[in-house]
């Protein structure tokens, strides 16, 4: 489910662009600073609701300007139109064929959106939530069942935080709706890992030739079940108003040699890892599912150097996505002629 057709509206410096995109390659040419990188983040908005590059999306909105809005139509028999509303002092709301959705993890469904980008390597560097946000948008697309349980086991959590700031008597009444919803979220990420591995080892060896591992932590002591370690953690837990057991705390470790892998490596080569990590995701779901993801790649050239490109190169055009591709004027293109090239200029976009 490809991306067709873009339309932005006050996002950062862009007050208006309108795109017709292809399945294939879509190259985004100009200099520094002239919009290039906004235009990926429209596209990653429509399919995540968010930034790759903020969690504030008011920060998104053009100067002076109330309101950004991003459009889109995807491409295929299941065509849908997506309309993502940010606007200041209220939350994002997204609409998927004129319907509002209920949650922006909808819009993964609609328009299935990676990226890599310069700020990949805080994939490894950063705690667990940009690591579980990674494994989550997988897990969404390979388990039907999910996202039903994410926001069950969500909802059990916030009831039972709730109840332990104010009436923490009643608190453990919830501790069945976590431990029911959480072992099937746990369940469902293991299984995902499982079927990744295969593509990791041999995406990681080939970008990074690092023999790194992803090791899934639960988010309590593997000695225990959840039921048990929520029974062992009710002290500290009513003590502190806060649950701190169940998958909400859980982590993907990247280790190398048994160590973390952001203790050892460096910038480059977090950036390697990090870019294998999404790479191996993406071969995953095309053995697994239909799907056609479309891959956002900000400037691939300036961050690699000629070998690593060639190894890059080569495990993209492997792949079954549509490409965004930005990069300066009067580079050559490593992915070669691409179907579809824009020019950006201060802002303004238009068809080459």
């Amino acid at each position: 489910m490809p991306l067709a057709e873009l339309a932005l509206e006050n996002l950062r410096c862009i007050q208006r662009a309108e795109l017709v995109l292809a399945p294939g390659i879509n190259l985004i040419r100009g200099p520094n600073a002239s919009g290039k990188t906004s235009l990926l983040e429209g596209i990653y908005l429509l399919g995540r609701g968010r930034s790759f590059r903020t969690r504030n999306s008011e920060r998104l909105i053009r100067h002076g300007e109330d309101v950004l809005q991003a459009m889109g139509r995807t491409l295929g028999a299941l065509s849908e139109r997506i309309h993502v509303k940010v606007a200041r002092d209220e939350p994002t709301a997204a609409e998927i064929g004129n319907v509002f959705v209920g949650s922006l993890a909808q819009l993964a469904q609609a328009l299935p959106v990676q990226v890599i980008e310069p700020g990949i390597h805080k994939l490894i560097e950063e705690g667990s939530p940009r690591r579980l946000r990674w494994l989550d948008w997988a897990v969404f697309h390979v388990e039907p069942n999910f996202i039903a349980s994410w926001q069950r086991y969500a909802r059990a959590l916030r009831q039972r935080n709730a109840a332990l700031r104010t009436a923490p008597e009643t608190a453990r009444a919830w501790d069945g709706e976590l431990v029911r919803h959480g072992e099937a979220v746990t369940a469902a990420r293991l299984r995902l890992l499982d079927r990744l591995g295969p593509h990791w080892e041999a995406t990681v060896r080939q970008l990074a030739d690092l023999g790194v591992e992803l090791r899934y932590a639960s988010g309590w002591s593997q000695d225990l079940s959840l039921e048990e370690a929520l029974r062992e953690s009710w002290i500290r837990d009513r003590n502190r108003g806060l649950s701190h057991a169940g998958p909400h705390r859980a982590d993907v470790q990247v280790r190398i040699e048994g160590r973390a892998a952001r203790e050892i490596l460096s910038r480059g080569q977090q950036k390697l890892v990090a870019t294998a990590m999404v790479m191996a995701q993406l071969k995953m779901l095309g053995e697994h599912t239909a799907l056609v993801p479309t891959l956002l790649l900000d400037d691939p050239a300036a961050e690699l150097d000629a070998a690593r490109l060639t190894r890059f190169v080569a495990q993209v055009k492997s792949l079954k996505c549509q490409l965004v591709v930005t990069s300066l004027e009067d580079v050559e293109e490593p992915f070669g002629p691409p179907d579809r090239t824009f020019h950006v200029e201060q802002g303004r976009v238009q068809p080459v």
